[in-house]
């Protein structure tokens, strides 16, 4: 019986561990936080049996990925690239509309995100990149443009419609640049760069943008706001985030104080009651399944998750659900660490970053450190085919904890065994 368990859970035990941890939190949150669902659905178990199969698929397929070599993973990365670019194409001019963005693509009945798929196959090229270009001084100066170059092929498509993914994403592939010894000069010359942009860029969202929420409250007719939307509509039909945009740049550098009487919970209900959540949650919180503004935080299962997590489970299960996603980050460094090659260790580095910076910038939004975004707690919120994919993530760094070649591993007196052949080439 061991012996078949083991044959299943292959891999770092304390990365299995803390995925345990995380769906155990998962299902239970997700139950609890998916009161707007069952009212919905007319089922009470409907909603969470689908999570809980979801996660079924997940394990399925990160098993299956474990259970591949870690050099296989280079091959995959040119068809990976493609299909990402032309799933990005495609959604932005025939996706399915969600929240005002572009997002979806629905296949068989089916839908995902081809962000998710790109943000993997970009870390996997940048990992490739840096492994292929290392030097005993670090990445070549030729490095850097290549990864500029691949990113210039899969960033623009998903910041148009999704900028805070694209956010993270180049956030990743820059720490994963400072961890690949890219020249600092390199480095330096991107950041510069990357803040004048960023300066435009919000110039640009500020005076081309429209907070519909001011409008109406500075006595706009609503035929008015209408006609607005329907000429910007034709003009920018690209840029028509930027409305969005500005409403949360303009909401989160708001702190003019609003006494409680005067809070609109339509207008800002998600910020509200995410805050009534946390207030009333004191140290030990509420407990599992007693939460109250479930029934109001509007994507309470999924992109406010975590201040129903504090609502329930109090700032001491809230630091623990913090502290798994740093555990899962330290522990894949170690991994990391003990890779002779650099392609699996960049790689484990790549993926776990994506995962934990994520999660910690979903636990900025649900606090009120950082401004509202679309982005889900990474293995707990509910979720489709992002769960699905999180979960390859977490494969892939069990593979390659438990299939690259270690530092210490050295062939005995002689030739190398077969196997440590096939592993040297990992």
């Amino acid at each position: 019986m061991n012996k078949k368990l083991g044959n299943i859970f292959k891999g770092d035990k304390v990365i299995w561990m803390v995925f345990f941890f995380l769906c155990m939190v998962s299902v239970i949150e997700v139950f609890s936080a998916s009161s707007e669902l069952t009212y919905k659905s007319g089922s009470y178990l409907a909603p969470i049996f689908k999570h809980i199969g979801i996660l079924f698929v997940g394990v399925f397929f990160m098993v299956v990925t474990l259970n591949i070599k870690c050099k296989y993973f280079k091959i995959v990365t040119p068809l990976l690239l493609i299909v990402s670019l032309l799933s990005l194409l495609f959604v932005l001019f025939f996706g399915q509309s969600t929240n005002g963005a572009n997002r979806w693509i629905s296949l068989f009945g089916i839908q995902f995100q081809p962000s998710e798929i790109a943000k993997g196959a970009l870390i996997l090229a940048t990992a490739q990149i840096l492994s292929a270009t290392q030097t005993e001084h670090g990445a070549d100066r030729a490095a850097f443009k290549y990864i500029l170059l691949v990113c210039a092929f899969i960033v623009p498509f998903i910041l148009v419609e999704n900028l805070s993914t694209a956010a993270l994403l180049c956030f990743v592939i820059f720490l994963m640049m400072i961890i690949g010894r890219v020249p600092m000069s390199q480095l330096g010359k991107l950041m510069g760069t990357v803040m004048l942009f960023a300066v435009v860029g919000f110039g640009a969202i500020m005076l081309l943008g429209t907070d519909r929420a001011k409008e109406q409250t500075a006595n706009v007719s609503t035929e008015v706001v209408k006609k607005q939307e329907k000429q910007e509509g034709a003009a920018f039909k690209i840029l028509h985030r930027m409305d969005t945009w500005k409403a949360r740049i303009d909401k989160f550098t708001d702190d003019t104080p609003v006494p409680p009487e005067k809070v609109d919970l339509d207008k800002d209900a998600q910020v509200a009651y995410a805050n009534i959540a946390i207030a009333s949650s004191n140290v030990l919180g509420k407990g599992p399944g007693n939460s109250v503004e479930r029934d109001f935080l509007s994507q309470a299962f999924s992109d406010f998750i975590y201040a129903i997590i504090i609502e329930e489970m109090g700032l001491i299960g809230a630091f623990i659900v913090a502290f798994l996603y740093v555990i899962l980050l330290f522990r894949t460094g170690r991994i990391a660490k003990q890779c002779a090659n650099s392609f699996p260790a960049f790689l484990a580095m790549g993926l776990a970053l994506l995962l934990v910076t994520q999660a910690m910038f979903n636990m900025g939004v649900a606090v009120g450190w950082l401004p509202v975004t679309g982005q889900p707690l990474p293995l707990v919120s509910k979720g489709g085919t992002s769960s699905i994919i999180n979960c390859v993530y977490i494969g892939v760094i069990l593979s390659i904890s438990r299939s690259a070649k270690k530092r210490d591993s050295e062939p005995a007196i002689g030739l190398a065994t077969n196997n440590e052949k096939i592993n040297s080439n990992n």
